[in-house]
């Protein structure tokens, strides 16, 4: 009821951002060419993205194969052009054709991760196409070559610039978490404070455990409790998992099963269809215990990061590795782990994902307010060509930056997060705030509104790294300390 419910406010709600009304909806054969300059200009020369019809989907319960994967985005079709060679899948199922603005319009739009691979073919998407097809943003914008990047690094060598791993300073910072780790009674305060500037990825699976609050702080407890949680997750699974098909539930689950194959689609690890299934009963088990929010679009995303970081303790070269080689305990023990904290943190920002998402829509209004006090030429930019900030920022809230950074960045912001008292429900906002600082130049310099949301979408992170990351929450945390008043209606 919760799930119909929410569609079918998306559907009927004139005033959500990209729906234009169905009585003056202009025809495909009236699009304009003349590049728009407001977003009254824009809409006029856009058809309505919002009423696509999917339904055709409705059956799926009956094919065993999964569904298939959308088009790629232009911001992915960018990133692949910049890192070589690359292929788009495309599915078969007849849709009206989409325009670059119509696709800008969609707040919730499907992107991709910022990855160098190619997108690889599962065993399920038995009705895939292939296709070459690149955006026009693939000829206008170009990166120059730098050192590709590992999806999981070192801490010292994720920066763009290459540093050499290990430094001294850093392995002095890994003794120190090692020595923390290694107390009887973890300091945890200690251990926020440490793991602000980054952790090593050595102890990185522990100390996220730890910080998550999933492990106690007493050594002596920890195998125990992993134990227990591990048994009593496997125990939902039992339980509930085969109530997927059931008619309460499938359309819940009809969802996941469409999402999976979108999360990181050029990253060849969430390709495989067991660390699909991984997903697929972690999200269906976390929506029926959770049913005031039930499964939301942009949850998929924020299992990710820990699954990859409880991998990595077993595994160096992630990006690649066949999870169905490591032995079925271990398997087990990274899928239970990866849901009791990915629980843990929407614990904290579950009010993003209830019905109508009253949770964003404030942190988007907080987040105009703080803009508007710290950086006016940005604010008023904004209003001269009427772009507003739900139009980018929604994505930005309901993914926490996921879809615009790289894997590897978003596990590094997620060590600051996790060492915040409020990291991921109000940290972030300072670190929005600073992340659309970071492009004033290039936003200023964009005087149309369809050039201003396609620069918001795309922004050129790939090359990102430790380096960069870091800046970024050195200006967050100032930011926070300079504005810790405003905005009030937020920190209520």
């Amino acid at each position: 009821m919760a799930t119909e419910n929410r569609i079918n406010f998306w559907r009927r709600n004139a005033k959500v951002p990209g729906r234009y009304p169905k009585d003056t909806k202009p025809k495909f054969n009236n699009l304009k060419s003349k590049k728009a300059s407001s977003f009254h200009e824009f809409a006029r020369s856009t058809n309505d993205a919002w009423d696509i019809d999917d339904e055709e989907d409705e059956d799926f319960l009956g094919n065993p194969a999964p569904a298939s994967l959308q088009s790629v985005s232009t911001q992915s079709q960018q990133q692949q052009n910049q890192a070589g060679d690359t292929e788009t899948w495309e599915s078969h199922r007849p849709a009206p054709p989409r325009t670059e603005a119509e696709k800008l319009q969609d707040v919730q739009e499907e992107d991709t991760e910022h990855v160098n691979d190619k997108v690889v073919r599962s065993s399920s998407d038995t009705h895939l196409n292939t296709s070459s097809v690149r955006s026009p943003l693939q000829k206008q914008h170009t990166l120059p070559v730098r050192p590709i990047i590992p999806l999981v690094a070192r801490i010292s060598d994720q920066n763009a610039s290459g540093a050499p791993p290990m430094t001294v300073r850093e392995k002095s910072r890994l003794d120190k978490f090692k020595q923390l780790l290694a107390s009887p009674n973890t300091d945890l305060e200690e251990l926020r404070k440490h793991s602000w500037s980054g952790i090593p990825r050595e102890v990185r699976p522990i100390t996220w455990r730890l910080l998550s609050g999933y492990l106690p702080a007493n050594k002596e407890r920890r195998e125990l409790v992993l134990k227990r949680k591990r048994e009593e997750y496997f125990g939902f699974i039992e339980q509930y998992y085969h109530s997927r098909t059931d008619e309460h539930y499938k359309d819940t689950y009809r969802q996941i099963h469409i999402d999976i194959p979108r999360t990181n689609p050029l990253i060849p690890l969430f390709q495989q269809p067991v660390v699909q299934e991984v997903f697929e009963r972690i999200l269906f088990i976390w929506a029926i215990r959770h049913p005031a929010s039930g499964y939301v679009q942009g949850i998929n995303d924020l299992v990710t990061p820990f699954f990859v970081v409880f991998l990595s303790e077993f595994v160096k070269d992630v990006e690649s590795f066949e999870v169905a080689a490591l032995p079925l305990d271990t398997q087990r023990n990274i899928e239970a782990d990866s849901f009791w904290c990915m629980s843990k943190l929407l614990d904290g920002i579950q009010d993003n994902y209830t019905f109508a998402q009253p949770g964003i829509q404030n942190k988007v209004k907080a987040l105009e307010e703080l803009v508007s006090r710290i950086d006016e030429d940005i604010h008023n930019h904004f209003k001269k060509y009427e772009v507003e900030y739900l139009q980018f920022a929604f994505r930005w809230m309901n993914n926490l930056l996921m879809r615009e950074l790289p894997l590897r960045c978003t596990i590094r912001l997620w060590d600051t997060y996790q060492a915040e008292a409020e990291g991921f429900s109000h940290f972030h906002l300072y670190v929005c705030a600073a992340f659309l600082i970071e492009w004033r130049k290039e936003i200023l310099s964009m005087v149309d509104f369809q050039g201003l949301l396609m620069l918001l979408q795309n922004l050129p992170t790939i090359h990102w790294g430790n380096e960069e990351v870091g800046l970024l929450l050195a200006e967050a945390y100032r930011l926070k300390y300079m504005f810790a008043d405003a905005p009030s209606h937020y920190k209520r």
